[in-house]
């Protein structure tokens, strides 16, 4: 009797405070939003109708083309699968990672719109290749997606006199979100154009928040200009301890980047750019004269590597890197030489004809290294050059950078980066939420939708209701399918590499 007693208090105690608690789902439902959202709802009456119906054509468009990107997507995860080959780096896709459910008018679809400009598309689970140190963000821009889209469903019904009940927020496992909850007696009796714009009102403003994160992320020079300024290089923010540009002569934080080899460097962009353009390209040689050549090498043996490659330093110097050049009589000689000595003093070049000068017979010296790995040169001024030799994807992983550089030292350097990296999160994350949502699947906003967009425009041509019922129940069952399937592949290629 004792535990029926406490059992009793404990629901009447989660009841008093709008909580409810299931396995892996902690749901908080309240009413003292409610009048804010009738103050919002009554607000201009004429500009809500305009927005909301702008709102609905959106939605509808979105509907459609969310089958067509699924369907392109699906296309391109399956092409990758059979082909076994990387996609073209400067393709896009979307790929669903979670689905998340929401109590209330829609359920939640989580997912990540990958827009790295240099790397493939990939597809993003936390805890399995989400760094912890984005998880702030990455939750944060799910919870502040969702809250907006509810938002927009409440103050859309209350528009269109349909009795709002209240708000919410829940956790589903670990993944935050929101809900409103309406009265459903008074949504069947509006007409379903009422319908349609209280059902298209969440995706309308997940791609208003998008768009206003994109504007933010481009004006962000403009409006960080009083504090910080731009265009000057790349400050380092964090080196990683395991990166190889971590070490006397490597990179600190508050170091400013201007060059990489010959390639200028003036924001975080062109740092990723010219490791790109050094990744794809062959190594860069260095215009040595034939006297300083004579001076510096000094015999040793020459071998091949497995990969082809010749090596002609045999003392395992970290100083000293085997270099190769040719002449008029040979185009395979060797020489090993102090690989700082050489490049300081040197211009870049291609070809001997880069080298020529008056009377000073030169030699373009190229680095003799492994396959994909390159000698770079990284000018951070006033320090000394970094002489960086290895893969320039793995400097570009362990380097944390930012185009914006303080005014002041009691400025932040990591502030820039915060919002920039909110910024882009809110983009990705309030577009896959507007995109996903759209999609006609069940239990999605697209399913209302479409129910609604077929009773706005069948009617007239399919006059039993059950025989329109009967046609969006097939788009249902195949916008499903398709957003499963979406859903599968992406997680097998996730957890395939």
């Amino acid at each position: 009797q004792s535990s029926n007693s406490l059992k009793a208090s404990y629901e009447d105690w989660l009841l008093t405070y709008g909580l409810s608690v299931s396995p892996f789902h902690l749901r908080w439902q309240t009413a003292l939003f409610n009048r804010q959202f009738y103050n919002w709802g009554r607000w201009k009456p004429k500009f809500l109708y305009l927005w909301f119906s702008v709102g609905m054509v959106f939605g509808i468009v979105a509907m459609f083309g969310s089958v067509i990107l699924l369907g392109k997507t699906l296309l391109q995860t399956l092409t990758q699968m059979l082909t076994e080959a990387p996609k073209a780096q400067n393709d896009r896709m979307l790929q669903v990672v979670v689905s998340v459910p929401s109590s209330g008018l829609c359920l939640r679809a989580v997912c990540k719109l990958i827009m790295l400009h240099e790397n493939s598309p990939c597809s993003v689970v936390p805890g399995v290749n989400l760094p912890v140190s984005q998880l702030t963000y990455f939750f944060s821009a799910i919870l502040i997606s969702g809250v907006i889209h509810e938002v927009g469903h409440g103050v859309a019904a209350i528009r269109e006199q349909v009795r709002f009940n209240g708000f919410g927020i829940f956790i589903f496992i670990v993944y935050p979100g929101a809900f409103v909850d309406l009265f459903t007696t008074h949504l069947q009796l509006i007409s379903p154009v009422q319908q349609l714009r209280i059902f298209c009102a969440g995706v309308w403003h997940n791609f208003v928040l998008g768009v206003a994160s994109f504007m933010v992320l481009f004006l962000l020079p403009a409006i960080l200009f009083p504090f910080y300024y731009t265009g000057v290089g790349a400050l380092v923010t964090e080196v990683a301890e395991d990166s190889p540009a971590n070490g006397p002569r490597g990179l600190f934080v508050g170091d400013l980047v201007t060059n990489l080899q010959d390639c200028p460097v003036y924001n975080v962009e062109d740092w990723n750019s010219c490791l790109g353009d050094i990744s794809e390209k062959s190594q860069v040689g260095y215009c040595v004269s034939a006297a300083t050549l004579q001076q510096l090498s000094f015999p040793a043996r020459v071998y091949r590597r497995l990969d082809g490659t010749v090596e002609c330093c045999s003392n395992n110097s970290l100083t000293d890197i085997c270099f190769s050049y040719s002449n008029k009589l040979d185009s395979h000689l060797y020489a090993c030489l102090p690989a700082r000595k050489v490049i300081e003093t040197s211009k870049v070049c291609r070809t001997n004809m880069d080298c020529h000068k008056e009377f000073v017979p030169s030699f373009c010296v190229t680095p003799s290294l492994e396959n994909q790995t390159r000698l770079i040169r990284v000018k951070h001024p006033p320090h000394i050059d970094m002489l960086y030799v290895g893969h320039p994807m793995h400097l570009q992983y362990t380097v944390s950078l930012s185009s914006f550089v303080p005014r002041q030292n009691f400025l932040s350097i990591d502030l820039p980066v915060m919002m920039e990296t909110f910024c882009k999160y809110l983009i990705s994350l309030s577009g896959a939420l507007a995109v996903i949502n759209a999609v006609p699947c069940f239990a999605l906003d697209g399913q209302w939708i479409l129910n609604s967009f077929l009773e706005a425009t069948l009617s007239s041509l399919i006059v039993e209701k059950h025989n329109r019922e009967l046609v969006g129940f097939l788009i249902l069952l195949a916008g499903s399918a398709l957003l499963a399937a979406n859903v599968a592949l992406g997680l097998w290629m996730v957890t395939a590499r």
